[in-house]
This record gives structure tokens, C-alpha cells and sequence, in this order.
């Protein structure tokens, strides 16, 4: 396409006009290029897209003599076409950013399609030592690999190839010089600075070792820089990289994804970026730049980091966090409640705000700056190009998006512990126990020499002593917060002994201390858990990743949505399949991580016991099933798509009260007639009774029993449904008819599920000898209450006569014994229904069955705060006497008086 001189009776387009007062740019390419204005007046009313783009490099004959005049003449076409758009107000700032990358990726993309060709013809195809062709993998780094380009924007490159080799000839060279020569080609293609412009200036020092590095690396060589000598910031710098050629990405994104993103919560990460950003403040000071939107206070760049650094802390935990555009970043991070709506609507605001009037500041030349116009007649062009009054009225909104991005920056990046504790002193005087005895007092902890005593013995302790200064730097500060917190609290000596017993777990966890040293207030959440429960206290030593969840300002009024959680969770396993030990690892994660929310709420009583043992009892059955379902894909010999096999609950599970440490009562069945089913199913029930057992580095899921399944630990590990039904029908004991009354499907196939449960009802509803049946029941509570003696003088909640044991022996007699002739007894619907049933069926008395209802209740209750501080189930017998004996006298009424048949 020739140039020729512009035609200036030529008419243009009002949005045209409209730019050219706000961009000299704009005006010097019209005059330049007489191609422009009409093929501009063309496009203007639509998008540029991909197939634009690579039809203006087609039509100008592109080829290694036109290379780099088409490319400039294309990218003046593009971004006279963003300019005009953009000012016109026809353009949003994704199509700006992202037609300004399709530019840089068609300009990289042809560049290295041309010369790699050249280059081939004259040393042959680059070939790896066994003989398979290399590609060139070219990476986008920063807004060009986020898909965010600004108008004017340079961009950031890393070059790098698979394996070392040679090429095939005429003139043999290794793929490292191939290589670098066409990474320098691409350059000089896009760089240079010709009569006709430039295309983009190119930036290759985010590359490993910077300028002092080689221009390409081959795979072994990145993924060694990263394990030897990566750094915080290139973990930062990664995130946005992008693979812009080549088909082996993913190979590449699986060497760079462990740097970038940690197993663990990294909160390490915010004292990192927190240095990295003051190097940059300490930078824009120094050249006096407060007026530059991107790198001033409160500008883009404070945005940005905000976004990354929680990619960079959860990233590795949470991939869905692992995307690039940063408006999409703080958005997942508004759905997971990591930022508040407000701070994800103003931080979104302000960034297209600071980036549209980043884009006006480089349409006037383009030039790459980010500072305000110092000039009236350029502040009175990028106040119009704003559609602002007057540039005073732009600096008012533009200083109020400034302000509130530095506020949240200011709350996440802030150090809390910087300005230092009033109870420093104590700390750093801690083996004076005579001083901090006084200190204690004041305080009001009760025994005050004590918690001195504890204290000194931490200052002056081997693991205290032995810390590193960093851990150290993170440690000091929680001391007096830990001090302050447990004096707040109903037990300060109890508490206060509990949150340093975590903070000795966590010490040589820098990223744990790190959370807590961001978010002190968390501290004090934590000290009102551990006062409440000593359960508490040792399920978070065990799980300090659960600190965490402390974080969330919405743990006590977010709803406990266990579909949407098994929905998610599904999701996560099948992105990590096959990696079983990670699958195995969130499993736990997720499942401690639910248990401590629901704790929190438990603690706050804002659940009854009931709701509390279903939720339970509820995610135990999705983890259950989630497990059968991995266990199952890891069966190498699988005869069908899914297996014909179900999870039965019994027990506590079974009966829809479980609680935080209960164990799970399974049984498990199949349904299949294959010659092999009895084998395969059998590996799968050891599989998944290990998926749901074995310690791993996370924890541990259940304790698990298998004992209850027919002739217990001789029997098979999985039965078929129909031996199951014999067994039941022939063999089983009353006490295995016992236990049926609260088993139900748990997990697995629902068709089993439905078969199983109509076994149950054909079994529980057999005619039984009462008299018969009342000696064994009678017999097996008598066996059992041998089992359990009782030495104290407290009364046993479980075990005693009058407790639990003996309402769930009461109603499993009047299950077995009447069902036959009421089936709606078989529903396992729980002990206290079940004695409202039987009181309005007439098989006892109604007003005794509410009285054993509501001792059963509040016995539960009772043993539920126990358990909590793991205390035996035992209370002062006079606090229960009434219960009791009321549970007592339903006793004799059903055992020792005849029963109406």
C-alpha cells in the first residue's frame, strides 16, 4: 500500500472529528497516512477482531521484505481505530485492552511464523536429541499477558524452548542458537524504529537472570532457575504469563505453576509484596511522580497487587484463582468473601476509571506516560476527552478513586503491628515473673503467677531461642495480642495456655504467623473459640490451616450451604485427577474446613444439637460418596462406568447424630451379577475405607467400622445385596436387628440404596415373640451396662440407667416388636420422633414418651458441651434426677408391664 498525500477536501466522521481534538497523534497519522482516513471511516462501527487483523497482513502481502512496514502500518490502523472508538464513548475498556492484544499477539505471531521460516531454510528444523521438532514458545508477560494491553504499551516477553538439540541442516547449529536467533529477529520486527514507526517497544527483562540472562531457555533451564534462584516478585510476575505460540504450553505451565502458586496459604506473600510495592513508592518519590496514575498512590498499580498478592496466598489451594484479567480476579475474590462487595465494586470502578484516563493521556502523543498533564492546553484536552466540564471536575472524581484505592490497598498491605502494643514490655520482660505477675493481675487473669510462669518459660525456651530473626519478626508481636485476647475472655489462664500451645504448633510456620501478624483481630476470634472448647483448641492445633477461615467476616451469618459445597468440591477432584495424594489432601481440607465453621456457629449457639448432628451427619455422607467416587476411577480393572455399589450407614452416622469426633459404622454392599464383581467391589471398599482413614499430611477424614456388616470381622468386607438380605432374614441377632432400626443408604448407587431400604422394612417388620424379644433386648442392655461401669459418684449421660442408651433400647424393642402391625415405626427418622409415634400409636404412654423425648434432647445437649472441653459424658446426678427417672419409669412401663399386641 503506497502512501500518498492526504486529500484535504476529504470529509471524516463526526466521532473521527471528535478525536482529532483530543489526540495530535491521531491528526499526524491522517496527515501521514491518506490510507487511514477512509479505512478508518470503514471500521470504526464495529470491533476490530482477530480475522480483521490477519486479513490487513493478507491483503498487504506480508512477507520476510514487508515484514516490518506492513506491521507498523497495521498497528497504526489499530490504534487510530481504538482512539476514535474509545473517545466516542463506542468502545468499553476490555474491547480497548483486548484489540490492543489481539495486535501484539497477530504481530508476534506473524513476525515468528516469517523468520522462524527463514531461519529453517537456512539451518533446518530444530530438533530435539531423539529427533522430534522443537517449537518456539514465546510468553506474555504483565497486561499483555492478562490480555489487558494499554494503547501505548510496551511489551514484555520471555522466550523459551523444550528440549536442547540441533537442527536438521543444511548449516547445523544447536537450538539454542536457532533460537536466540529468531528471538532476536521477532525484536529487531517489532522494536525498531523505522521510517514508518514502531509496532511495540520489546521488554525482556522479566526472562530468567534479567539482562545478564541468556535471551532463551530451555525447559530444564527454567524450571532449575526457578527451584534455585526465583524470587518473590517473578512469582508475582508470573501470574500473568501467557503462552502465545507453540502447542506444548502446558508442559511449560506445569514447571512454572509450583513457583508460582505454594500447596500452602502463602501469607507470606503480603510481607513480600508489601517490600516490593515501598521499593516502588520509594522509586515514584524520588522522581517526584504522585501525579502518575499508575504508579502514584492509590493508582493502577496499587490495584493490581491488591488482586495478585491473594492470587499469590490462595492461588495454589484454590485454582480458580489462577486467571489472569484482574477485574475477573477481584470479582472470584468478592465470591469468596476475601474482599468485601464494596472494596470489589470501588476497586473495579477506579480501575476503569484510572485506565480509560490512562488511555487519554497516551492518545494525545502516543507516548508511554501515565502522568498528569502539567499544561492547561493538555489538561483542558484530557478533561474533554473524559467528557469532563473542566479539569478541575476530573481531578475531584479522579482523586476520590484514588482515595479508595489506597484506603484498601492501605487495609490489606498495611502492617497492624507496626505502631507496636502496650503490652510489649511484658513480653520483652518475660523472664521477670515477679513483674509479670503484677501485669497478670491487673489484667484479671485468676491465677496470675501461673500464666507468668508459662510466659517466662517461653522467652526463655530452646524453641524462643532457636527461632530465626524472621520467624522471630512475625512471632513478637502475637505475644501481647495473644496476652490481651485471652484476658478478654470467661477463662484467661485456660485460654491463654491454649493460644500459646497453637502458636508453638505454628512457630516454625512463617506463612501461619504471617496471617496472624495481617489480621490481629483474628486473634481475638480465635481466643473466644479455645475459651469455649477445648476440642476447639486441639482441632486447630492439629488443623492450623483453619486459621484461615477466621479471616471471614461472614462465618457467623453465611448460611452452610452443603450443595453448593459438594458441588464445588466435586468440581476441584476432578481438575486434580489423577493426583490421588492431593484429591485425598483437599478432601480433608474441605471437610475440617466446614467442621470448624459449623463449630463457630455451634459455639455462638446458633444451632440446636439436632441441626448441629445432621450437618454432620450430612457432610459426612457427600465425603463418603465423593471418596467412592475417586476410589473408583483408581480401579485399573473396571468392568463398567459406575460402580453397582452402596455405602449403608449404622450407628451415630446411621441415625443422623454424628458428632465432631464420632467414628463412621459402615457397611457395604453391591448389586452386580458379574463373574469379577465380588473382586473389584471388594478392592473398592478397601480403597475407599483407606481414601476415608489414612493419615495424610492434611489429616485424616474419619475413624472408620467395619464390624457391623454380616459375621462382623469374619465376614466379607462386601456383600452382595441378596446375601445381605439372607443374612439378615436367617443369621443375624437381635442386636443386628437392633442396630438395622437406624441404618440407612449412605453413599453409592441410589438404586441400592432404594433395594437396601426395603430389606430394611422387610426385616424390622418380621412378627416377634415379645416376650422373647424383650429378654434379649433386656439381655444386651444388661451385657452392656456390665461393659460400662460407673466408679464416680456423677451420673453417666450415656451409659447409666435412665440414659440415653436405654431410650435408644426402648424405641429399637418398639420398632422390632410392633412394626408388623405399624410401618410407618421402620421410617428411621430419630429416637425423639419415634417416641411420638409410639405414644400416638398407643403403644406407650403419650406423656411419658414426650417425658424420655425430652430428656433424650437435652441429654444430647448436655453431652454435646462435654465433649466440647473433652470431658466425660458425666454431670452432677441432682442436675438430671427428673430426667431420669423419667426415662426410668417409660422403662419398667415397657419391659416389666405386658404391651398391647
Amino acid at each position: 500500500m503506497s502512501e500518498q498525500p492526504k486529500d484535504p477536501a476529504a470529509s471524516l466522521p463526526k466521532p473521527i472529528e471528535d478525536a482529532l481534538a483530543c489526540s495530535r497523534f491521531l491528526r499526524r497519522q491522517l496527515d501521514s497516512r491518506s490510507w487511514l482516513g477512509p479505512r478508518l471511516a470503514a471500521s470504526i462501527g464495529q470491533p476490530l477482531d482477530a480475522a480483521a487483523l490477519r486479513d490487513f497482513l493478507r491483503e498487504e502481502k506480508v512477507d520476510d521484505n514487508t515484514l516490518k512496514p506492513v506491521l507498523r502500518r497495521l498497528r497504526a490502523w489499530v490504534i487510530c481505530h481504538v482512539l476514535v472508538r474509545d473517545i466516542a464513548r463506542l468502545a468499553d475498556l476490555t474491547e480497548v485492552t483486548e484489540t490492543m492484544t489481539l495486535l501484539a499477539d497477530i504481530a508476534v505471531e506473524a513476525a515468528h511464523d516469517i523468520l522462524r521460516e527463514q531461519l529453517v531454510a537456512r539451518h533446518g528444523v530444530p530438533l530435539s536429541a531423539d529427533g522430534r521438532e522443537q517449537e518456539f514458545i514465546i510468553i506474555g508477560m504483565g497486561k499483555l499477558g492478562g490480555r489487558e494491553l494499554n494503547v501505548s504499551s510496551d511489551i514484555d516477553l520471555i522466550y523459551v524452548y523444550p528440549e536442547d538439540g540441533s537442527t536438521a541442516g543444511p548449516k547445523i547449529i544447536d537450538n539454542f542458537e536457532f533460537f536466540t536467533k529468531l528471538g532476536r529477529g521477532i525484536i529487531q520486527a517489532l522494536n525498531d524504529l523505522t521510517g514508518d514507526g514502531q509496532v511495540f517497544r520489546v521488554d525482556m527483562r522479566l526472562r530468567p537472570n534479567g539482562d545478564s540472562g541468556p535471551l532463551v531457555a530451555s525447559f530444564d533451564m527454567l524450571e532449575n532457575y526457578f527451584i534455585t534462584q526465583g524470587r518473590e516478585w517473578e512469582r508475582y510476575a508470573w501470574i500473568k504469563a501467557r503462552v502465545m505460540t507453540g502447542i506444548r504450553g502446558a508442559e511449560l505451565n506445569a514447571i512454572a505453576r509450583p513457583f508460582i502458586f505454594r500447596k500452602y496459604l502463602d501469607f507470606g506473600a503480603i510481607n513480600a509484596m508489601r517490600d516490593l510495592h515501598a521499593q516502588i513508592r520509594r522509586e515514584v518519590a524520588r522522581k517526584d511522580m504522585a501525579n502518575n496514575v499508575k504508579l502514584g498512590p492509590g493508582g493502577i498499580r496499587e490495584i493490581e497487587f491488591l488482586a495478585q498478592v491473594f492470587q499469590l496466598i490462595r492461588g495454589g489451594r484454590d485454582t480458580a484463582l489462577q486467571i489472569k484479567p484482574t477485574l475477573k480476579v477481584l470479582a472470584r475474590l468478592a465470591e469468596r468473601g476475601i474482599v468485601t462487595p464494596e472494596a470489589e465494586r470501588e476497586l473495579a470502578v477506579a480501575y476503569d476509571f484510572l485506565r480509560r484516563v490512562e488511555h487519554r493521556l497516551q492518545y494525545m502523543d502516543d507516548a508511554q506516560t501515565h502522568n498528569l498533564p502539567t499544561n492547561p492546553a493538555d489538561q483542558a484536552i484530557l478533561a474533554r476527552s473524559m467528557s469532563f466540564a473542566s479539569y478541575e471536575a476530573l481531578l475531584t472524581e479522579l482523586d476520590d478513586h484514588r482515595e479508595a484505592v489506597g484506603r484498601h490497598f492501605n487495609s490489606v498491605f498495611g502492617n497492624p503491628t507496626e505502631a507496636g502494643h502496650n503490652l510489649d514490655t511484658l513480653w520483652a520482660s518475660a523472664c521477670d515473673e515477679a513483674r509479670g505477675t503484677e501485669e497478670f493481675q491487673r489484667l484479671g487473669y485468676p491465677d496470675p503467677a501461673a500464666a507468668a510462669r508459662r510466659l517466662a518459660t517461653l522467652r526463655s525456651g530452646n524453641r524462643y531461642q532457636q527461632m530465626p530473626p524472621s520467624i522471630k519478626q512475625r512471632f513478637d508481636p502475637l505475644i501481647p495480642r495473644v496476652i490481651e485476647a485471652a484476658a478478654e475472655t470467661a477463662h484467661p489462664n485456660a485460654t491463654f495456655e491454649r493460644l500459646l500451645d497453637l502458636l508453638d504448633a505454628i512457630s516454625r510456620r512463617g506463612a501461619y504467623l504471617a496471617l496472624l501478624q495481617q489480621y490481629p483481630q483474628t486473634v481475638h476470634k480465635i481466643a473466644e473459640l479455645v475459651s469455649a472448647s477445648a476440642w476447639a483448641a486441639q482441632f486447630l492445633n492439629q488443623h492450623p490451616i483453619l486459621l484461615d477461615e477466621a479471616i471471614d467476616p461472614r462465618m457467623l451469618e453465611e448460611e452452610l450451604d452443603l450443595p453448593a459445597f459438594r458441588t464445588d468440591l466435586a468440581r476441584q477432584l476432578d481438575e486434580l485427577e489423577p493426583d490421588m495424594e492431593r484429591q485425598m489432601d483437599l478432601m480433608r481440607e474441605q471437610h475440617h474446613a466446614q467442621v470448624f465453621r459449623l463449630l463457630t456457629k455451634d459455639i455462638a449457639g446458633k444451632l440446636t444439637v439436632e441441626r448441629h448432628a445432621d450437618f454432620l451427619s450430612a457432610l459426612a455422607d457427600i465425603m463418603v460418596d465423593l471418596a467412592v467416587t475417586c476410589s473408583w476411577r483408581k480401579i485399573k480393572n473396571r468392568h463398567r462406568d459406575a460402580p453397582q455399589f452402596a455405602v449403608l450407614a449404622y450407628g451415630k452416622l446411621g441415625g443422623k447424630e454424628l458428632g465432631y469426633a464420632s467414628d463412621l459404622d459402615m457397611v457395604f454392599v453391591h448389586d452386580d451379577d458379574a463373574p469379577e464383581a465380588a473382586e473389584i467391589y471388594t478392592r473398592l471398599g478397601q480403597r475407599t475405607n483407606t481414601w476415608l482413614s489414612t493419615q495424610t499430611p492434611a489429616g485424616q477424614l474419619f475413624e472408620t467400622d467395619l464390624r457391623l456388616r454380616p459375621n462382623g470381622d469374619s465376614g466379607l468386607m462386601v456383600v452382595s445385596l441378596d446375601a445381605f438380605r439372607q443374612y439378615q432374614l436367617e443369621n443375624a441377632w437381635v442386636w443386628e436387628h437392633q442396630a438395622l432400626t437406624r441404618a440407612r443408604f449412605c453413599a453409592g448407587d441410589p438404586a441400592i440404596g432404594r433395594k437396601f431400604e426395603a430389606i430394611r422394612i422387610e426385616v424390622l417388620s418380621q412378627q416377634r415373640d415379645l416376650a422373647k424379644l424383650r429378654e434379649e433386648v433386656m439381655a444386651m442392655r444388661l451385657k452392656m451396662f456390665d461393659g460400662h461401669p460407673n466408679k464416680t459418684s456423677l451420673f453417666d449421660l450415656k451409659h447409666d440407667r435412665g440414659g440415653l442408651v436405654d431410650v435408644e433400647f426402648i424405641v429399637q424393642y418398639l420398632v422390632l416388636g410392633y412394626s408388623h402391625a405399624h410401618p410407618s415405626l421402620t421410617g428411621n427418622l430419630g429416637n425423639i420422633a419415634l417416641l411420638g409415634m409410639a405414644g400416638e400409636l398407643g403403644l406407650i404412654p403419650a406423656d411419658q414418651a414426650a417425658v424420655a423425648a425430652d430428656s433424650y434432647r437435652e441429654y444430647r445437649r448436655l453431652q454435646h458441651g462435654l465433649r466440647l472441653n473433652n470431658q466425660a459424658s458425666r454431670v452432677d446426678p441432682d442436675l438430671v434426677a427428673d430426667m431420669a427417672a423419667g426415662v426410668r419409669a417409660l422403662w419398667n412401663q415397657v419391659f416389666d408391664d405386658s404391651l398391647p399386641v
